[in-house]
């Protein structure tokens, strides 16, 4: 990624759709991990915010992308959330 950042404004439709799988799909692989650990309430959340996410990225309208951000941007700091989070032991993900 050594490129300018883009917004979604500026991203072509492929682009967008690609970005929304992208986090969908990282949502749904923590959803996994937190199952592994018995995090039912994180499992929830982190498939809720992947399947609206999924849900937008199918008809998403120049009026939609202040909504695809915010989801997005709930969806990257719940990934980053679990990652960086410290389990029992001491260690971090």
């Amino acid at each position: 990624m050594n490129g300018i950042s883009k917004t979604l404004n500026d991203m072509t439709l492929v682009e967008r759709s690609s970005l929304l799988d992208t986090v969908a799909d990282a949502l749904e692989a923590t959803a996994e991990e937190a199952e592994g650990e018995g995090d039912a309430r994180f499992v929830a959340n982190s498939i809720c915010i992947a399947n609206t996410i999924r849900g937008l990225s199918g008809q998403l309208a120049p009026r939609d992308l202040r909504a695809a951000e915010l989801l997005l941007e709930q969806g990257i700091m719940l990934v980053h959330q679990f990652s960086s989070r410290v389990k029992p032991g001491g260690m971090k993900h």
